[in-house]
């Protein structure tokens, strides 16, 4: 495992007012390829350290949204590890970018929430497919508790117009109902959101406190409940 060079990028988060469709094409990000790659390097340093401190972590590993969250830091004596990265996607290599980061270590359970990026830019459904069951496999091999969390919808705000909202979330459900057989065949469970309240993001797509209250309350659920299967 290479550290050595790595340093922490200088990243800025733009929290947007108004967003479209169009410009979420480019995997909800405005930032430019050189400041994206070096801020996939820094969250790689900062999980290789975390990962040095402890032992059988649980592992959530997703998106932007991931990325905002703010679970505990433990459960059931396990840490919790947010290995969340902005713009990620089922194309992104999550498993060969976490599998570098663990160093060889075993994961006590990893939750997968991915999805907004591939969905909004209209990418196949059988790509997702494949690039799912991919990084499931790969997953598969440092735990012995592995989830899909569902794709969490957008909403009509600032640019997002109605007509922007219904095309993308035909997409959304499309992908949402491809997830609970992805999940299956590689032997991991499926964990559904319930409905969202209205409004539940910030900017159409990030989610806003009410937002999380969902999404968090689904993703230690499911965390909770392996922690009496071990």
């Amino acid at each position: 495992m290479r550290t050595r060079g790595i340093t922490k990028a200088n990243v800025q988060y733009s929290v947007l007012a108004v967003l479209a469709i169009a410009a979420l094409a480019a995997g909800i990000s405005y930032f430019r390829k050189d400041v994206a790659e070096s801020h996939r390097h820094a969250r790689l340093a900062v999980l290789y350290y975390t990962f040095s401190r402890f032992d059988a972590p649980i592992i959530i590993l997703g998106d932007s949204i991931t990325e905002a969250s703010t679970l505990p830091r433990s459960l059931c004596d396990h840490p919790i590890v947010n290995a969340g990265f902005n713009g990620a996607s089922t194309t992104s290599d999550l498993g060969t970018w976490l599998l570098e980061a663990l160093d060889g270590r075993r994961a006590a359970a990893i939750l997968v929430a991915l999805g907004t990026n591939d969905a909004l830019p209209a990418h196949s459904a059988q790509a997702f497919e494949a690039n799912y069951a991919s990084l499931l496999a790969q997953l598969k091999t440092v735990t012995d508790h592995l989830a899909v969390l569902g794709i969490p919808a957008i909403e009509m705000r600032g640019r997002v117009t109605a007509e922007m909202r219904n095309e993308a979330m035909g997409r959304i459900d499309a992908l949402n109902a491809i997830l609970p057989a992805v999940a299956e065949k590689a032997g991991a469970a499926f964990v559904a959101l319930p409905p969202m309240p209205t409004p539940h993001t910030i900017d159409a797509v990030h989610l806003d406190a009410a937002g999380y209250a969902v999404w968090d309350a689904a993703v230690l659920k499911w965390m909770s409940g392996t922690c009496s299967t071990r």
